[in-house]
C-alpha cells in the first residue's frame, strides 16, 4: 500500500535510520520527547526503513524539518522479513528431531510438510538457514523523499516512546533526614539513540495525544547498566526555570539503547524543614467519632522538586511509599503513610447555643468540639488536626469570621504513654 504523505514524513525515516550513527539531541519531557536529528542528503532522493512500532509512537503533526527544503514524499508499508520466505523451505523442530517444511503463509505461520499436510506452528519452533533480523514478524515503513538539491538540515519530531521520570528516597532517623533522587530515562522503541546533547524538563506540558502511541509501550523493557568501559557517565545539572518548567542538562554524550531504561543520580536537595507528626484531616459534624491518627511527614527543600514517587525509610527500613507533587523551591510537602494504631482519638461535639429567627428557623448554632488523645508510644508525639467546616459564615474560637468554609487547626503534644485533650468552639451562621 502506497500513500502520498506530507514531504516531511520521509525525512523522519531518514533521521530515524541514522539514530545510532548520527549524534542526536533529545529534549525529554515526562510524557514525550522532542528528537532533533541531523540529516544529510548527498543527492536528491533518500530511502529509509523505520520499524512500525517506532512509527506508531510519533505524534501526528509534530514533524518538522529545519534548514533542508523538500518537494515530495511517499510512504510504503513493507511486509515483514518472514513474509519474504513464503514458498521457501524452513525447518520445524519437533521433540528431538527437525524436519523441513514449506512456509505457506507468514501471517498465521501456516506450513506444509512433505506429506502435503497443512498446519499452523509457533514461530519459536521454526529455524532458518540465515539469521533472522530483530522482530522478524513486525512490518516496517519505508519512506522516500525528494529534495530539490543535496544539503543538510535538522529533523524534529515528538515521540511518546522516550520519557523520563524522577524517583525519590527519604532516609530518616533520630539524627534527621535526607532526600535523594534518581532519574529514569526510558526508551521503548527498537531504535537506539546516540545522544549528543540531552535536556530534561520537569513540569506540565500538554501535547496532542496519539491513540496509536500506546502500542509503543508494549515493547519489553530491559534494565541496562552503563559498562565500565563506556564513555564517562553523564551527570544531571540544573539549568534553572523556563516559563514554569525546570530544565536539567546532561553533562556528556551517551547512548540510550533500544528497549532500555538508564538510571542516573539526580537531585540531593537540602531539607530546610523535616517534621514527623500524627495527622488527621476531616470534616465537621455533630457526631462523636473515634479512630487513629496517620503517620505524617512535612518537608521543605532548598530547590524545586519535580513530581515523582517517594520511598520512605526509617533507620534503613521501608515504612511506606507515596507520590510527591511538583513543588517549588521552599514549598511545603505534606504526606501520610497510613494509620498509626498507637495514637487514638475521640472527638465529640456538643451544641452550646442556638439562635432562631421570628419564624422559628435556626439561623446560628454554637458548638464546643473536643478532641481527646491517648498514646501508647514511649515518646511524645505531635498531633495535628485539620477540621474543615462549611456554612455561610463560620467563626472558630476568637478568629475572624470566614465565608463558606473555614478550617479549625489543633496542634498538641501527646505525652509518652499519656492522654491529653483540646477544645475549640465553632459558630455557624446561616442567617
Amino acid at each position: 500500500m502506497t500513500n502520498l504523505f506530507p514531504a516531511v514524513l520521509p525525512v523522519l525515516a531518514a533521521a530515524l535510520a541514522l539514530g545510532t550513527a548520527g549524534a542526536t539531541d533529545l529534549r525529554i519531557y515526562p510524557s514525550f520527547t522532542e528528537v532533533r536529528q541531523p540529516v544529510t542528503a548527498t543527492g536528491t532522493s533518500l530511502n529509509v526503513t523505520l520499524p512500525q512500532t517506532a512509527w506508531e509512537s510519533v505524534l501526528p503533526g509534530s514533524l518538522d524539518l529545519e534548514g533542508l527544503p523538500f518537494t515530495s514524499a511517499t510512504q510504503t508499508l513493507q511486509s515483514n522479513w518472514l513474509s519474504g520466505l513464503e514458498g521457501q523451505t524452513v525447518y520445524l523442530r519437533r521433540s528431538e528431531s527437525t524436519e523441513p517444511v514449506t512456509l505457506v503463509r507468514a501471517r498465521d505461520l501456516l506450513v506444509k510438510d512433505a506429506q502435503g499436510r497443512f498446519f499452523n506452528v509457533r514461530f519459536e519452533d521454526l529455524s532458518f538457514s540465515a539469521a533472522p533480523p530483530l522482530n522478524p514478524q513486525s512490518p516496517s515503513q519505508t519512506l522516500t523523499y525528494t529534495l530539490p538539491r543535496a544539503g543538510t538540515g535538522t529533523l524534529t519530531y515528538l515521540t511518546r516512546a522516550v520519557t523520563w521520570s524522577p524517583r525519590y528516597t527519604l532516609n530518616a532517623s533520630s539524627a534527621g533526614a535526607n532526600l535523594t533522587a534518581l532519574a529514569d530515562l526510558r526508551n521503548s522503541t527498537e531504535l537506539a539513540y546516540d545522544v549528543r546533547n540531552t535536556e530534561l524538563y520537569a513540569g506540565d506540558v500538554t501535547v496532542e495525544a496519539n491513540p496509536q502511541a500506546e502500542a509503543g509501550f508494549a515493547a519489553e523493557m530491559v534494565m541496562r547498566a552503563v559498562p565500565a568501559t563506556a564513555a564517562p557517565v553523564p551527570k544531571i545539572q540544573s539549568q534553572g526555570e523556563l516559563r514554569g518548567l525546570t530544565r536539567y542538562d546532561l553533562t556528556t554524550p551517551f547512548t540510550l539503547p533500544a528497549n532500555s531504561v538508564i538510571t542516573l543520580p539526580f537531585l540531593t536537595p537540602k531539607l530546610s524543614r523535616f517534621e514527623r507528626y500524627a495527622g488527621l484531616e476531616t470534616y465537621f459534624s455533630a457526631d462523636t467519632r473515634t479512630g487513629t491518627l496517620n503517620r505524617s511527614y512535612r518537608l521543605e527543600a532548598d530547590q524545586r522538586v519535580p513530581a515523582g514517587p517517594l520511598t520512605v525509610r526509617e533507620d534503613g527500613r521501608l515504612v511506606g511509599q507515596t507520590t510527591l507533587p511538583d513543588t517549588r523551591k521552599g514549598g511545603t510537602i505534606e504526606f501520610s503513610l497510613g494509620d498509626d494504631p498507637d495514637i487514638e482519638y475521640t472527638r465529640s461535639a456538643a451544641q452550646t447555643a442556638q439562635v432562631k429567627d421570628a419564624k422559628g428557623n435556626v439561623t446560628k448554632t454554637t458548638y464546643r468540639v473536643t478532641y481527646a488523645f491517648e498514646s501508647s508510644k514511649d515518646r511524645a508525639v505531635r498531633a495535628e488536626i485539620t477540621e474543615r467546616i462549611g456554612g455561610r459564615i463560620i467563626t472558630i474560637d476568637t478568629g475572624a469570621p470566614m465565608k463558606n468554609q473555614g478550617a479549625a487547626n489543633l496542634r498538641v503534644d501527646v505525652p509518652a504513654n499519656g492522654k491529653v485533650s483540646r477544645t475549640f468552639t465553632v459558630v455557624i451562621d446561616n442567617s
